[in-house]
């Protein structure tokens, strides 16, 4: 258990100390503020053994007392506890505002982290587990420091209340300080139980936050399938772990806090036995004794400090590993310097371009084996400038990987993306959002008006975010709202419908005026009347836009130029939609099903009819 425990000790430690750089100033006035509190806790004792031995036992011998002595010894008392107070509030704001300062940092630095990162990264990492190390993980690495000032004027009060016992009487300061190396093995010993079990319930903490975020995410999806009595099951079972975790923390606490307590008042009853039987002898009067005793009491609590730092550096390390891992991830996108026209539609060209999902299967062993499952394999397509060109092929064919492939939300394992002829790599980071933009076909709608989900932000008069809405055919209701643009339209868009939801999406990549517009199947929940219309303005707006679609219904394929058909993430066959029907086999029996399922219907209720006719002749 020690060799398990030293190492925590040491990361811990070195977690603290990278704490304690980035916030010298503030950790540096929590350590004073402690300090003026270690000493004025000393100083009371001293304060005290003074007015008992001036004042007091002088009042008891004489019976009287004057108002100037008890003025004196009001003052004396009065002095210390104030700064005593001054000294307890500057340790505890100034450790506070560490703590929050350090927490906010790093919530910002992990967030940024996390935008930075690629689609590819942060399809590995659930977002349940992504918000428990911005939140939970977090705070956790940095709570040390709400008791590690306490701790550290601790040291400082331990050092000068030795001092001051061995004054009064070395045999009474060597009988109490035995004390402070027990209560220090206890403490320790306490800490390196606690590690794993702390450590464990941490973990846990981010399991219970993964399983919730995923409940909650897909609330429709379990309330449809009435699935709310499994979902609740699965989550009571992760926080029945937690609990259990957090009940053998809390066993662990219990054992050892009776003991931690027992060691002082132990000592306490020492030193004051031992006392007694000093001044019995002559060797100390009754004021050393009250002094050296009280000193002791109020060093014994404070000393729990130290305990309170062991028992946090586990979380501490468990915390900063998990934000760590997110700070030191490597999959950032390389940048290059170069930047694009803005105007005018852009030819983009793909070359022999592969991507693969990286996934993960149980092992023999029950350990997680990473696995990678090719989505695109050695596509080329070239999309001309000004055209519309269509991707189709059935499911899993890889259409969706291409079209992130086109504005650069993953890079391709091998082969490159170009737009202007110009690889995306070497583009200056913003660059590719500058000139191309996707609509997917699952939408995300912020909580806002229609005008702040369209412009995102950005400034566009009302003309521009009419005219967007026009060309995504989304003028009509909107303009119908009870507040047309600056309608809200709820968390995620709840007040609008699927397809409304859709085309405010693509008002939002319109209003940018893209050179490459990428529709992957962005109009799925619009009729097709309406998906004609929105491709027939993208054509005819002044817009100069390439348009790469994702399709399925025949009636959009016929728009395109051009029409590239995919089958398990290879390009099978290109051209018009004419020439793909004569020579494709599985394009023609992929775009012709749903027109030869109605056809079969008809068929089917056509029979039906006449045999319901022969049957009322008969």
């Amino acid at each position: 258990m020690a060799s398990a425990s030293t190492p925590t000790l040491r990361r811990g430690l070195a977690v603290v100390g990278r704490g304690i750089r980035q916030q010298r100033g503030w950790f540096a006035l929590a350590v004073v503020g402690s300090a003026l509190y270690a000493v004025m806790t000393v100083g009371t004792a001293w304060v005290i053994g003074k007015v008992v031995h001036e004042i007091v036992a002088p009042a008891i011998a004489a019976h009287h007392v004057t108002a100037a002595e008890l003025w004196q010894a009001g003052l004396m008392v009065g002095t210390v506890v104030v700064l005593n107070v001054v000294g307890v509030v500057v340790r505890r704001v100034a450790a506070g505002v560490t703590f929050y300062n350090l927490s906010a940092t790093y919530r910002r630095r992990v967030t940024r982290q996390y935008l930075r990162l690629p689609l590819s990264w942060h399809h590995r990492h659930p977002s349940g587990q992504l918000l428990s190390n911005a939140n939970a993980d977090v705070e956790a690495a940095w709570q040390v420091f709400n008791p590690l000032p306490m701790a550290v004027g601790v040291i400082i009060m331990l050092v000068v209340g030795a001092v001051e016992m061995f004054l009064v009487d070395p045999v009474l300061a060597a009988v109490g300080l035995t004390v402070f190396p027990a209560l220090f093995l206890a403490n320790l010993a306490f800490q390196r139980r606690m590690s794993p079990r702390v450590t464990a319930a941490q973990q846990l903490r981010a399991e219970v936050s993964e399983v919730a975020h995923e409940s909650f995410e897909a609330a429709m999806v379990v309330k449809a399938l009435g699935r709310e009595r499994e979902e609740a099951a699965r989550f009571e079972h992760v926080t029945r772990r937690l609990q259990a975790a957090n009940v053998e923390v809390g066993r662990t606490r219990g054992t050892f806090d009776p003991v931690i307590e027992a060691i002082p008042t132990l000592g306490t009853l020492t030193v004051l036995a031992i006392g007694t039987a000093r001044v019995a002898g002559g060797q100390l009067n009754a004021a050393e004794v009250v002094q050296v005793a009280y000193l002791f009491s109020i060093l014994s609590f404070p000393v729990r400090a130290l305990g309170w730092v062991l028992a946090e550096l586990p979380r501490t390390v468990v915390g900063w590993e998990r934000i760590d891992a997110v700070l030191q991830a490597r999959g950032e996108m390389p940048y290059g310097e170069r930047r694009l026209p803005t105007e005018g539609p852009t030819p983009a060209r793909v070359e022999s371009a592969s991507y693969a999902y990286d996934v993960s299967r149980p092992g023999v062993d029950g350990e997680l084996v990473a696995e990678s499952n090719p989505a695109v394999r050695e596509v080329t397509l070239e999309v001309p400038a000004g055209g519309t060109s269509a991707l189709v092929g059935p499911t899993g064919s890889g259409k969706s990987t291409l079209a992130s492939l086109m504005v650069r939300l993953v890079d391709p394992d091998s082969g490159t993306v170009t737009l202007d002829g110009v690889d995306l790599r070497e583009l200056a980071h913003g660059a590719v959002p500058e000139v191309a933009a996707l609509v997917s076909q699952q939408t995300f709608m912020f909580e806002g008006t229609v005008r702040s989900n369209v412009t995102l932000g950005e400034e566009h008069g009302d003309e521009a975010v009419w005219n967007a809405l026009r060309i995504a055919q989304a003028d009509g209701f909107v303009a119908a709202l009870p507040e047309g643009i600056d309608t809200p339209v709820g968390e995620r868009g709840a007040t609008l419908s699927g397809g409304q939801r859709q085309r405010i999406a693509l008002a939002r990549a319109v209003i940018r005026r893209p050179r490459l517009l990428v529709l992957d199947d962005a109009t799925s929940a619009v009729d097709p009347s309406v998906e004609q219309a929105i491709l027939a303005a993208l054509r005819d707006s002044s817009l100069g836009t390439t348009v790469l679609v994702v399709a399925y219904r025949m009636a959009t394929i016929a728009l395109a130029d051009d029409v590239v058909y995919l089958e398990h993430g290879r390009v099978v066959d290109h051209g018009t939609h004419e020439e793909l029907l004569d020579r494709c086999v599985g394009y023609g029996r992929l775009v012709t099903a749903y027109a030869r399922e109605a056809a079969e219907r008809a068929a089917v209720a056509a029979e039906e009819e006449d045999s319901v006719s022969a049957g009322e002749q008969a």
